[in-house]
């Protein structure tokens, strides 16, 4: 286990060990969550359960427009008046 610059500590597998034991570090992110692998001291890589990687990129997936992005917002439905009124500017002297 590591660190985590949070302060938690984290499971972590060196990349030699990962690779022979492949069938365990594969167990335990299905039970455990994420598993760090490390590569010459470094964090590398991170393996964890297909549930896990589709929570992940569902949340991470956007509309492909900015106008489909606001009428998907649970704000569209809120309520909220986002109507502005018409700003004309301001006498300026020259």
């Amino acid at each position: 286990m590591r660190r985590h610059r949070t302060g938690k500590l984290r499971p972590s597998w060196q990349l030699q060990t990962a690779k022979a034991r492949f069938s365990e570090l594969f167990r335990r992110a299905l039970s455990q969550g994420p598993q760090w692998v490390t590569r010459r001291g470094k964090e590398s890589a991170v393996i964890l359960s297909a549930e896990q990687f589709e929570q992940l990129t569902t949340r991470a997936r956007q509309p492909r427009s900015l106008v489909k992005f606001f009428a998907e917002s649970p704000l569209a439905r809120s309520g909220i008046n986002l109507e502005r009124r018409p700003d004309y500017g301001r006498p300026v002297e020259l």
